[in-house]
């Protein structure tokens, strides 16, 4: 075996270790009552709430319903974000109009915005999923347009001087420039999208992984409460792998560690 081989086992088998060891302490320190497991349940509390509502189809249903809206905010949030941050990295007039108005709304809490956004689109599925988009598009556009805009200037030229047309001129020179600061600012969008499902889901939603953890809150049932919890960080790694595979098939140029 090969150091690079070896190296890369060892990372690989950490990775697998330091949740497991985590996993083992806190379940450690819940038997010697070092934690208060109305609280902070244990591990072992959580499988046994887990498994009924495996089996019942209820956790998986509301994965779905969540997902679902996930997907559709990101990418309602994702495609105006590229186009716009492509247009603001090559053009100064269209980045000096349009920079100042987004510098000034992104700090804006995107939860402080629910209540405009749903007198506006009511409670049904399109203010959860504009919910979703908004904080996605902020985050694509401002690392698009910092992509555009460190580009090697010799390529514009090139570009300008072959006298390429606009639609060349964005698709062979602006995009594969910007694509490493575009999944950057993708994959930023797809850990807001999960933030923002669980303030979306607090409206009149009846299902939703958001809804199982404000129903747990509710009824104080903390097991369930984790449960919903963990399903949105495997949801979240997921959706990383997915994001980590397209990148390497879009940008195999690309040096990965």
């Amino acid at each position: 075996m090969t150091k690079q081989a070896k190296q890369k086992l060892i990372i690989r088998t950490l990775s697998v270790l330091s949740p497991l060891t985590l996993l083992i302490l806190w379940e450690l320190l819940a038997r010697l009552h070092a934690i208060d497991v109305r609280l902070l349940s244990s591990p072992s509390m959580i499988v046994k709430t887990l498994i009924p509502l495996l089996l019942s189809g209820d956790l998986l249903y509301n994965t779905w319903i969540s997902v679902q809206r996930v997907l559709w905010g990101f990418i309602a949030g994702s495609i105006p974000g590229i186009l716009l941050g492509i247009a603001m990295g090559l053009s100064p007039f269209i980045r000096s109009a349009v920079e100042p108005m987004i510098n000034a709304t992104y700090p804006i809490p995107k939860l402080a915005l629910m209540p405009l956004i749903l007198l506006i689109f009511g409670i049904g599925e399109t203010s959860k999923i504009f919910t979703i988009a908004i904080g996605v598009f902020y985050l694509v556009v401002i690392n698009t347009m910092a992509g555009v805009l460190n580009i090697d200037k010799i390529y514009l030229d090139v570009a300008k001087n072959f006298r390429a047309s606009r639609t060349n001129f964005y698709l062979t020179v602006a995009l594969p420039g910007a694509l490493p600061m575009i999944f950057a600012g993708l994959k930023l969008g797809m850990g807001m999208a999960l933030i923002l499902i669980v303030a979306a889901e607090l409206s009149a939603a009846k299902a939703g992984v958001g809804w199982m953890i404000w129903r747990a809150y509710d009824m104080f049932d903390i097991e369930q409460m984790f449960v919903a919890l963990i399903t949105l960080s495997v949801l979240g790694y997921l959706f990383s792998l997915v994001l980590d595979l397209v990148e390497r098939w879009v940008l195999p140029w690309k040096q990965t560690r």
